[in-house]
């Protein structure tokens, strides 16, 4: 209640008859009036002043109701007012959302973009859109059918946009299945209450076939006279109003292709399959954001090849040689061409051909060529230099289109029947030092060959026949005079071979003629005597190893460490303890959890030339022996809760410094005492950790020492005794102690 005056009063939609609020008068005023908007639903009692709702209220069909208030006395006469009533309605939830369509169809291309939407379904929802009561979301309910694990298709559950999944975009394919129906519910109260209410339509989706495909491989012939750009393929995108690109990963200088917003590819210039024979370019389609729409196409093309290229002489004169007394049918040599059309088509498919021949011998044919291969045979006549020692001829060679001219000179040479022949049988002997540096030249020699020069009947090759197994020296020979350099090619040494008694015999390349042999003319006699250097002394082994125990006892003779003098003299024996045997003693304990290995550099020099000296490694691995015994890995301070309850334990744990082969497993016990027994047990958990546990409740809050014995179990084996702190400790919330 109050007096008159203007007020505001919001009120719940759909509540029926109600008290909403009373008017109080002061004198002279006996009653009130209400006047506006009432719809039948507003009023007041003129007497009491009482304003009623008679009905209920209704947000959709009216959210606010104005109405002006005023007293009056006895007469009907206005005392007060009128005043403002204004009636606000509360939209409760109490209309479910609607689909503007009681059925959708939809149409999606195969290989559609995942989230890219195809297709939308709209509702309303009567209620207070500024409210949950009309915020609406969506959701797929069912999906027929579905034969994947997840859904193909999803759905904004804002906007109620339907689009491929990530799956769907993989699988949709109108072969296995062309339609689909899904049922597609909207819920009010933004679906986060139970109570929501919910509407559901179906959606029937086509799929069709992708229009997104990439053309099979285009093939373009080189060099086309038409005009360009020229029109090659076409490519159609799935969705409208793209925009159409292209692009490569090549990096090619230029790429002759382009296409247009028809998706209309184009070559833009002749192509030359010589210079590229073929492309691979991608299409790609983007929306006016630049963003791909369709995945990118992979566009290859293949430049087909025309005759465009005559063929090439790969020499622009060959020359061979034969000998005079070559029988018909030898082989003399190949001419060699190419052509820069495809290969292993008839465009680069070359034939040869004797043209022409200087001199031209009358009524015969002396050479022939295979047609296919280029492969020159001498005809059934053998040559003969003194008629003429050089031939000049012109092959030509052709495709199916060009031809081209090849240039042969054909040299008739000597035939071999001459043998080199040394300057002198016997070069007598050479001393050198063993320490001479490889390469270094001992003797030059010289054979001369009456066959033609400059051919391989007369060139001349040097070659130790005898005295050499090792091949300790090597012969080269200079081409053009043929003189010989006998080289030394491996280390001398005067200690395994002091004297060299060779025969070097001189050979041709080219083979002698029949009834021609080598004799004792092509053969020379050379003696090398090796001088002795003094070198310094050498080691038996460059590294000597030894393993002992890290017990061994001090003096222990280790190893000895010999090493020899190249000239047979004395050795002085090395090292440390016995500079004269070279017996290696130990010199203190040793102790492996120290040191494990040790390495050495030992010197040896001559007893009476100690610049003369070599220097070895030794090295020292200890082996590991059961010296050191378990003891307590102090992880930390074992504690029980007081008051102890029985059945609480804690782990403890042993470690040992030796190698573990040296023991099996620790063992755990508690010392032969009465108290410590009564009080603990100890029990084994694994080879190194042990529950400890005490065995009743009546302990004070306090530490205790509890005494442990560990056994490593080894050979020998070893046990320690340790006095383990326990603490009983009061305990907080989170089992540790205060």
């Amino acid at each position: 209640t109050g007096p008159l005056q203007d007020m505001n009063f919001s009120i719940p939609e759909a509540g029926g008859v109600r008290f909403i609020y009373q008017f109080t008068s002061e004198p002279p005023a006996v009653s009130f009036r209400a006047t506006g908007e009432k719809d039948g639903i507003i009023d007041i009692v003129p007497k009491t002043g009482i304003l009623y709702l008679n009905g209920s209220l209704d947000w959709e069909t009216k959210a606010v109701h104005r109405l002006q208030v005023e007293s009056l006395d006895e007469m009907g006469n206005t005392v007060k007012g009128p005043y403002a009533v204004t009636i606000y309605v509360e939209d409760i939830n109490d209309n479910p959302p609607e689909f503007d369509q009681m059925k959708y169809t939809g149409v999606v291309r195969q290989n559609s973009r995942p989230g890219k939407p195809f297709m939308y379904v709209h509702a309303t929802d009567r209620d207070d859109p500024t409210t949950l009561h009309a915020q609406l979301v969506y959701s797929i309910l069912h999906h027929f059918p579905n034969p994947y694990s997840e859904m193909l298709f999803q759905i904004d559950n804002v906007t109620g946009a339907i689009s491929p999944s990530r799956m769907g975009s993989y699988y949709l394919d109108p072969q296995k299945q062309d339609t689909f129906t899904l049922v597609v519910t909207v819920k009010d109260m933004a679906g986060m209450t139970t109570n929501a209410f919910t509407s559901s339509t179906d959606v029937i989706i086509t799929v069709k076939e992708s229009l997104w495909n990439a053309p099979s491989t285009i093939h373009i012939q080189e060099n086309s006279t038409q005009a360009h750009p020229v029109n090659i393929s076409q490519v159609h995108s799935n969705e409208q109003d793209v925009i159409y690109d292209i692009f490569e990963k090549e990096k090619l200088p230029r790429l002759p292709f382009s296409i247009d917003q028809s998706g209309v590819i184009y070559v833009t210039e002749p192509l030359d399959r010589e210079e590229k024979d073929t492309y691979n370019f991608f299409v790609v389609t983007k929306d006016n954001k630049g963003e791909l729409v369709d995945k990118p196409l992979r566009i290859h093309v293949v430049v087909e090849d025309i005759n465009d290229n005559p063929p090439v002489c790969q020499q622009a004169l060959t020359v061979m040689e034969v000998q005079e007394n070559e029988g018909g049918g030898s082989n003399i040599g190949t001419l060699l061409a190419t052509d820069r059309d495809e290969e292993d088509t008839l465009n680069s498919r070359l034939q040869f051909k004797i043209q022409s021949q200087v001199p031209d011998v009358p009524a015969s044919n002396l050479f022939f060529i295979q047609q296919d291969t280029g492969i020159l045979q001498l005809t059934g006549r053998s040559l003969n230099k003194r008629t003429a020692s050089n031939y000049s001829l012109k092959v030509l060679v052709t495709d199916a289109v060009f031809q081209t001219i090849c240039d042969v000179q054909i040299h008739v040479i000597d035939i071999n029947d001459q043998i080199p022949i040394f300057e002198k049988s016997d070069y007598h002997s050479v001393t050198v030092a063993e320490d001479l540096p490889v390469g270094t030249v001992i003797l030059e020699i010289q054979a001369t060959d009456g066959d033609e020069p400059g051919t391989g009947s007369s060139h001349i090759i040097y070659q130790m026949k005898e005295g050499d197994p090792k091949n300790t020296f090597v012969i080269e020979t200079d081409s053009e005079t043929n003189r010989g350099f006998v080289r030394i090619d491996k280390a001398l040494d005067f200690e395994t071979v002091p004297v060299y008694n060779l025969v070097i015999n001189a050979t041709n390349p080219e083979p002698l003629v029949s009834g021609v042999q080598y004799n004792s003319s092509s053969l020379a006699l050379f003696k090398v005597f090796v001088t002795d250097v003094d070198e310094p002394p050498i080691f038996h082994e460059a590294i000597y190893k030894e393993e002992v125990s890290e017990d061994v006892p001090v003096n222990t003779l280790l190893m000895t460490v010999e090493a020899y003098d190249p000239e047979g003299g004395d050795v002085r024996k090395w090292l440390r303890i016995d500079s004269t045997t070279g017996q290696v003693y130990t010199a203190s304990t040793l102790d492996r959890e120290q040191e494990a290995t040790y390495t050495v550099d030992v010197v040896v020099s001559e007893l009476n030339n100690a610049a003369q000296k070599s220097k070895a490694t030794l090295i020292l691995q200890l082996l590991d022996v059961n010296d050191n015994p378990p003891q307590l890995a102090m992880d930390y301070t074992p504690f029980f809760c007081h008051p102890v309850s029985g059945g609480e334990r804690a782990l403890i744990r042993a470690t040992d410094a030796d190698q573990q082969h040296y023991y099996s497993a620790f063992t755990f016990s508690l010392v032969d005492d009465v108290n410590t027994r009564n009080s603990w047990e100890i029990s084994k958990v694994n080879a190194t950790h042990a529950y400890l546990s005490p065995k009743h409740a009546n302990f004070e809050e306090k530490v205790y020492n509890v005494p442990v014995i560990i056994n490593d179990n080894g050979k020998p084996a070893l046990e320690r005794k340790v006095n383990l702190e326990v603490n009983i400790c009061k305990c907080s919330s989170e089992k540790s102690c205060f």
